[in-house]
């Protein structure tokens, strides 16, 4: 019993009382005996009432106390063992000494005691062992729990959260997300159409979408001509991503059959309570897919900023018209017009495409009376791309205008124009400060965009359809001021990236990329001397022998070579070695892994068709397109980097996540 409880219930106030009574009763003696002893009476009478009383006080509270005690501990019994939380006592070695009857909810033993918690689960020994952890999840069976944790007593708290998660999980998959499905070239397919042909071709594109959107409970609504509006939840996409999204095969073999190009892109974004914010991710991800060459679907998720892709497994079809072309070129020189001068930047190590391209720029920039400047690092040209630049030198007024990224930093001011060619990633460009540094930024590239990309460009020309960037530059120079002029050598830097980026003329080649190389060769373009610059060393040819007889067939159709340790190659042997494993009989797809001499892992991938290395690059920070493509990987060793490439390609045939 508590001791306040065991106190006299007389206060002091009432023991005063009686000691003045018992004064009084005295004196009252003193003057009359009669009535003092009568008082007397009464006075013992009202003690032992007292007495009596506070005695029977104390008797109740004692007993109403030991009632309490009792009721407190049958419930602490109770709570301990009939509660719906499981309670575990463990000791060294994470051995379990106690638990309450419980704990047989999450276990198949009959009995826990006597066995380690690894019996359990290996996530909650993990989670007992950080000391900074008091409070986890971890998954028992079908269940999921959350574990308090008093490492002091060794005492364990398991409250049972399965429903919450399952509340959770199916608010998560009720989630809405929004589609843009995009018919590609649809205009130009239709435009020679007559009526009732292209009332044939809408029914048939139209009945597709709709009894795919039916069979998975999406709302489908058509906006416009070539533009469809889908609503449907998270559960509905991961089960249309398990699917790998197989309507953009079953349009694609349908036109096909009827020998009409057309396809299919989709935007879907997701993960955003705002429904404004959700329409600019859906869009955004259309962008991407049609800026990547279009028959893909991207896939945005706002909660973690990851972009997922699938499909992109047809090169991007060439377009018959050059009214975009025209239409780029004239903004082009007028953004030229409204520059103090104009900085042109490729990628780094960059190649014969770059240079070129950033050549062309050059020139368009000089035919509209406006000074310009082509940013090179020196110290990073690749030994083909040498022979090039030692032919630019040759002619003082052409290499004047080159400038390396230093200097474009010190020169470039906010009214400066800089276009960026043949790469549209910041972290491949030759100096990214520049971004910063000017207002307006021009963007010509023919790679499928990526992931990254420049912050609010002014301008982007980005046709994945080409076979080159200076395919690209060369139609902007027709429409640009009959003032301009190209000399040989510039012609032929333009001529040598076409004929580099489409291994003369077999890759990625179309009827425009034809029309440019005559306008080329009609200002002077000299093919021998494109072969001049192509020509190689020995000791390269021979280092790329090795790369080949390094070579492994993996999944009886992919070429895998992988560089000596310690043996550093550069970009373009790994590239030529790619290409030239891809030549072999029964090879589809090549991947040429080594070390570079800037001590990062270079990878390079070549395809014909059939297996789209674009994604599979992608997936190890990389990029490129649906048969070539490539990455870089820092802090990794080559074993490691050709362990994780069989991974992402067991992946990729064997289904998951495209991200």
């Amino acid at each position: 019993m508590p001791k306040f409880l065991k106190k006299p219930m007389m206060g002091r106030h009432i023991i005063g009382i009686y000691l003045l009574s018992f004064i009084l009763l005295v004196l009252i003696f003193y003057y009359h005996w009669v009535f003092g002893f009568i008082m007397t009476l009464l006075f013992s009478l009202s003690l032992y009432y007292s007495f009596k009383k506070e005695k029977q006080l104390v008797n109740q509270t004692e007993e109403y106390i030991s009632t309490l005690s009792h009721r407190v501990k049958k419930v602490g019994e109770e709570a301990l063992l009939e509660m719906p939380v499981g309670i575990i006592l463990y000791g060294d070695d994470f051995n379990v000494e106690w638990t309450n009857p419980y704990m047989s909810e999450f276990s198949e033993e009959d009995t826990l005691v006597g066995e380690n918690l690894e019996v359990l689960s290996s996530e909650l020994v993990s989670g007992l062992k950080d000391e900074d952890k008091t409070d986890f999840w971890v998954s028992i069976g079908s269940f999921d729990l959350q574990v308090y944790h008093k490492a002091q007593e060794r005492l364990i708290y398991l409250f049972d959260r399965t429903r919450q998660t399952e509340l959770q999980e199916l608010y998560e998959q009720e989630k809405t997300v929004l589609g843009i499905i995009f018919l590609d070239n649809y205009e130009e397919m239709t435009q020679n159409m007559d009526d009732t042909a292209k009332s044939h071709i809408n029914s048939q594109v139209t009945s597709i979408l709709n009894n795919w959107s039916n069979e998975h409970g999406i709302y489908l609504k058509r906006t416009s001509q070539e533009r469809f509006m889908a609503v449907m939840s998270q559960k509905i996409l991961a089960k249309l991503e398990k699917t790998k999204f197989e309507i953009l095969d079953e349009v694609r073999e349908l036109i096909t059959d009827k020998n009409v190009p057309l396809t299919l892109s989709i935007g879907i974004g997701f993960g955003s309570e705002s429904l404004p914010e959700l329409g600019e991710l859906t869009q955004s991800s259309l962008d991407l897919a049609l800026g990547r060459g279009g028959d893909q679907v991207v896939i945005k998720d706002d909660a973690t900023g990851k972009v997922r892709f699938y499909g992109g497994k047809t090169n991007p079809m060439e377009k018959r018209t050059r009214v975009r072309a025209r239409v780029i070129s004239h903004a082009l020189k007028e953004l030229v017009k409204e520059s103090d001068q104009v900085l042109i930047m490729g990628h780094k190590s960059p190649d014969m495409d770059s240079i070129g391209a950033s050549i062309g720029v050059l020139k368009i920039a000089q035919a509209n009376n406006v000074e310009g400047f082509v940013v090179i690092d020196e110290d990073d040209i690749d030994t083909g791309v040498q022979r090039l630049i030692e032919e630019i030198k040759e002619e003082e007024e052409l290499w004047s205008h080159f400038v390396d990224p230093d200097e474009a930093l010190d020169i470039v001011t906010k009214d400066t124009l800089l276009v960026v060619v043949d790469t549209h990633r910041p972290s491949l460009m030759q100096e990214s400060k520049l971004i910063q540094k000017t207002k307006h930024v021009v963007v010509i590239d023919h790679h499928r965009r990526g992931e990254e990309f420049i912050d609010n460009p002014t301008l982007v020309y980005m046709e994945p359809y080409a076979s080159s960037t200076a395919e690209l530059v060369t139609e902007l120079l027709e429409y640009q001021p009959s003032s301009l002029s190209l000399n040989m050598l510039e012609s032929t830097a333009l001529l040598a990236g076409i004929i580099v980026d489409t291994k003369s003329f077999t890759l990625r080649t179309g009827s425009r990329t034809f029309d440019a190389a005559s306008y080329l060769r009609g200002k002077g373009a000299d093919t021998v001397l494109v072969q001049k610059f192509l020509k190689e060393d020995l000791d390269i040819y021979v280092k790329r022998s090795r790369l080949i007889e390094n070579t492994n067939i993996y999944r009886g159709h992919i070429a895998i070579s992988v560089g000596n340790y310690r043996e550093t190659y550069g970009p373009v042997v790994i590239a030529q070695a790619a290409d030239t494993l891809l030549t072999m009989t029964g090879v589809e797809a090549s991947f040429v892994i080594s070390e570079r001499k800037d001590g990062r892992i270079g990878i390079s991938a070549r395809s014909l068709g059939d297996v789209n290395v674009q994604v599979i690059m992608e997936k190890m920070n990389g990029g490129g397109h649906l048969t070539n493509a490539a990455t870089q990987l820092d802090d990794m060793a080559v074993i490691d980097a050709y362990e994780w490439l069989k991974d992402i390609i067991d992946e990729y045939y064997e289904g998951g996540e495209e991200e």
